[in-house]
């Protein structure tokens, strides 16, 4: 739907989540900003009144990883396809991973990214700069507001943007000028590993080999040196999308602002674990590789009750069902993710493994302080209005009769039923999303890095 965007929106009776309280108030949106929250609002003229009923009103989720495959690989999810597929999953803002083709190894490929996110993005965004070996003098002299962070894969990749020597991994720890996200798996045990595998199954090593390939240790080994290696240099580190109890003792149970290392899990590690193989097959192959319900209880009970794990993302990877439909060494990892984010995640609130309110700090404002988003991932007078009002559905709603925008047009969560959906989600003041309709003329904006 496209229409001419509302300049004022005003949000009745909403019970609002934010910075670890509930209160149930109105919020006022001008301009595309916070403009008043008040028990109660008089009559705003010429306003768009969305009526709350008491549901939750939470800030939306800031995805700290997604690759939308923008550009090189458009025909698996664009800008266009996979913003419109988040602001469903109550996402409006998100930070796209450097690994496309071309890869963001260079200021060109910055730029070109975001000039498709401007003209096309329905959510805000950011991007991450890569790291390979041959671009370490252009990532000293970034400048660090231009960029998300800077990302590096400490494990297998795609393409030339595995990071191993260890000279070039001293040089990029000791000079990196902003926040360093890394991917971490050793990538000689995987390949040991594999060949063992190989030698016993062929080309057809089932699926759920895979959390045996990339197994506990490879993910412990790498962490472990990106922290040791962090530790040693200052670096203000951030470890990606933890899959295993075993990584946790790595990282302090101390506030976000009292540490400089900190670290992600991802939805899918706190949702699928390996009796899931059986079903999903290579749906869920993703890297790191999903792991036992031992490693994803410890993981929920790690994101509930300690700062171990500071925020949650998606890693939102979309492949097509014919790739993943080919044998162990040829499907791809990844998952795609967006569109089933919030409700995914309200899924653990439901069963009272977390609160709503760790749900809101992990997914939006400490993301937000982690980046230095300036005036994001709060309900706050003054601040940008991302906002997502929730749901509740009597019965739960099965996923597989729900529309998929995502282009990949499939779901790990096929077979799963949500008891929330994502009403409203507004970004940047602009309704993007509005009981069941689509609002196409929403374009997010470039997220302002305050460094």
């Amino acid at each position: 739907m496209s229409f001419k965007p509302y300049s004022k929106i005003i949000i009745r009776d909403a019970n609002v989540v934010n910075e670890g309280t509930q209160q149930v108030v109105d919020v006022l949106i001008q301009d595309g900003r916070i403009e008043k929250i008040a028990p109660s609002i008089p009559h705003v003229v010429n306003a768009k009144t969305i009526h709350a009923n008491g549901n939750w009103l939470i800030p939306g989720m800031i995805d700290d990883q997604v690759h939308f495959r923008d550009p090189g690989s458009t025909h698996k999810g664009s800008i266009a396809s996979e913003s419109m597929a988040a602001v469903i999953g109550g996402i409006t803002s998100y930070m796209d991973m450097p690994n496309t083709n071309p890869p963001t190894l260079s200021l060109d490929a910055l730029i070109q990214k975001k000039q498709i996110a401007a003209q096309y993005s329905m959510a805000n965004y950011a991007f991450h700069f890569g790291v390979s070996s041959k671009n370490l003098d252009i990532i000293e002299q970034l400048n660090p507001k231009l960029i998300s962070g800077v990302k590096v894969f400490m494990g297998a990749s795609t393409g030339n943007m595995l990071v191993d020597d260890p000279q070039v991994l001293e040089r990029l720890f000791a000079n990196v000028p902003t926040i360093l996200l890394t991917h971490c798996e050793y990538t000689p045990r995987i390949k040991e590993r594999e060949k063992l595998y190989f030698e016993k199954y062929g080309a057809n090593i089932p699926a759920h080999m895979h959390p045996k390939i990339r197994d506990k240790q490879a993910c412990f080994e790498s962490s472990r040196l990106a922290v040791s290696l962090a530790e040693k240099y200052g670096t203000q580190l951030h470890v990606l999308h933890i899959s295993t109890a075993k990584e946790l003792c790595l990282f302090k149970d101390l506030p976000l602002n009292l540490k400089h290392i900190s670290a992600e899990v991802c939805i899918h590690h706190l949702t699928f674990d390996e009796l899931d193989y059986a079903a999903l097959s290579h749906l869920i192959k993703c890297n790191p590789a999903i792991k036992t319900q031992q490693d994803k209880d410890a993981l929920i009970t790690a994101i509930a009750q300690t700062n171990r794990l500071d925020i949650i993302g998606t890693d939102h990877a979309p492949h097509t069902w014919e790739e993943k439909q080919q044998s162990y060494l040829k499907a791809p990892s990844g998952l795609p993710l967006v569109q089933h984010a919030i409700p995914a995640l309200m899924e653990l609130v439901a069963d009272k493994k977390i609160n709503i309110e760790t749900m809101v700090k992990k997914t939006s404002h400490q993301v937000a302080d982690l980046f230095k988003l300036k005036d994001r991932g709060y309900i706050r007078e003054g601040y940008w209005a991302d906002l997502v009002l929730l749901k509740e559905n009597k019965e739960a709603i099965a996923v597989k009769n729900q529309k998929n925008y995502m282009r990949c047009n499939w779901t790990p969560f096929q077979n799963k039923s949500f008891r929330y959906e994502v009403d409203t989600t507004i970004v940047s003041g602009q309704l993007a999303w509005h009981q069941n309709q689509l609002f196409l003329s929403c374009r997010g904006k470039a997220l302002d890095i305050d460094r």
